[in-house]
């Protein structure tokens, strides 16, 4: 196994039901220590630019304006293949068809509010943990 480490987001519809401890008990529970973590409220830009890969989806304004619509949790989660396992605990994108005792089968309101961000590889876990954290807040 190699330790690595991940970046994730607890989406505005978490943060706006208090499910920000719940979320981060289960992400401590599948091993993953949570070794930078902030609230933030996204600029536009900030959205823009973090979404940048969806800009030509027809979903990609409705994106911004929900990631921008309330404050945000913004982490560095570290542990043993720490993208798969993060990406396991998330469950799928539709909460509908994720796996039970995941995040987003147990707090996921819809496809759209899905709760968690997690990234999909250590290349861009680098790139978007860069985009929120300096190296001197990251504590692991």
């Amino acid at each position: 196994m190699a330790l690595e480490r991940t970046f994730s987001i607890l989406k505005p519809d978490c943060t706006r039901r208090n499910l920000t401890g719940a979320v981060n008990a289960m992400i401590e529970a599948a091993g993953l220590r949570i070794v930078a973590q902030k609230r933030v409220h996204m600029t536009q830009a900030q959205a823009e630019t973090f979404y940048a890969v969806h800009s030509e989806r027809p979903f990609f304004g409705e994106l911004v304006e929900f990631m921008t619509s309330a404050p945000v949790v913004v982490q560095v989660l570290e542990g043993d293949n720490a993208v798969l396992a993060y990406r396991t605990v998330m469950g799928a994108t539709n909460p509908a068809n994720a796996d039970e005792g995941t995040i987003r089968k147990v707090h996921a309101v819809s496809m759209g509010e899905n709760t968690v961000h997690g990234s999909d590889s250590v290349e861009n876990a680098a790139i978007e943990i860069a985009q929120f954290f300096s190296g001197n807040e990251i504590v692991g």
